[in-house]
């Protein structure tokens, strides 16, 4: 089953872990609300060292609490980080086990920091696969932070856009809506993201040049921004220049430029 039980932030009451927005830096007015990122490249930055796969991991979960902490400085109100994907349990059973401990070890770990900086922490995907005890955890996890409105961090685990378009369509489908009745607003309300704003920015690194099933509907609008920089490597600088990159863009969404245009999409 995904995890969706969550609480619009709109309707988050403020608590004493709730921190002040910080000082936005001199990126004009520019800023994305919401920052997704396909974290890749751990393998090949082990192997580049001579380490294990997991080792490259481990470095890059590592990196999560520095990106997720510079992202807040920023002043970004929404990050998605993609984790696992659907399609990574064909990996070795060794390395998915590996991954699995380390995220039971991340979520033991950085819960208290999360909600220490006001943090609010979500799941998109299955739990279907995880050990009991992980489940439990992420869940605990998320309850304990739902208040938090300084950064929605939400986590994509075992998680890929078809899966997530297909769980959608099931639900209209189980609620009774007609046909006649789907639009793009019915069908946004199904999805795991029903109540975040679409991506402005999808980040990623390694080089690749593509979406690999990430955020297939929420990302029509989205701006793109590849480096070769492997996940593990990927600074707090890195982010403040995928930012400015985005600053200098003219979105149009299907407009004129130079004119106001809104994105036609329900969630922007």
């Amino acid at each position: 089953m995904a995890s969706r039980s969550w609480s619009p932030v709109s309707e988050a009451e403020p608590t004493s872990a709730a921190i002040s927005a910080p000082r936005a830096p001199a990126y004009g007015s520019a800023i994305p609300r919401h920052i997704a990122i396909i974290m890749d490249g751990n393998g090949r930055w082990a192997a580049q060292r001579g380490l294990p796969r997991l080792s490259g991991h481990q470095h890059g979960t590592d990196n999560i609490r520095r990106i997720t902490t510079a992202a807040a400085e920023i002043g970004v109100e929404c990050l998605t980080l993609w984790a696992f994907s659907t399609d990574n349990w064909r990996r070795p059973a060794d390395e998915i086990a590996g991954i699995l401990r380390i995220l039971a070890g991340v979520i033991e770990r950085e819960t208290d920091e999360l909600h220490r900086q006001g943090a609010q922490l979500r799941h998109i995907g299955s739990l279907e696969g995880l050990d009991s005890d992980l489940q439990t955890a992420v869940l605990n996890a998320i309850e304990r932070t739902r208040n938090n409105r300084r950064l929605i961090l939400t986590l994509a685990f075992n998680y890929s856009g078809r899966q997530e378009l297909l769980a959608a369509i099931k639900s209209l489908v189980s609620s009774g809506v007609s046909a006649e009745a789907v639009d793009e607003e019915t069908l946004q309300a199904h999805l795991f993201t029903r109540d975040l704003p679409d991506p402005d920015l999808i980040i990623r690194t390694s080089g690749e040049h593509r979406l690999s099933n990430f955020l297939l509907w929420q990302s029509a609008y989205s701006e793109f921004f590849f480096t070769p920089t492997l996940w593990p490597d990927f600074s707090a600088d890195d982010l403040c220049e995928a930012v400015r990159e985005y600053g200098r863009r003219e979105r149009r969404f299907g407009g004129v430029p130079g004119e106001d245009s809104a994105a036609p999409l329900v969630n922007r």
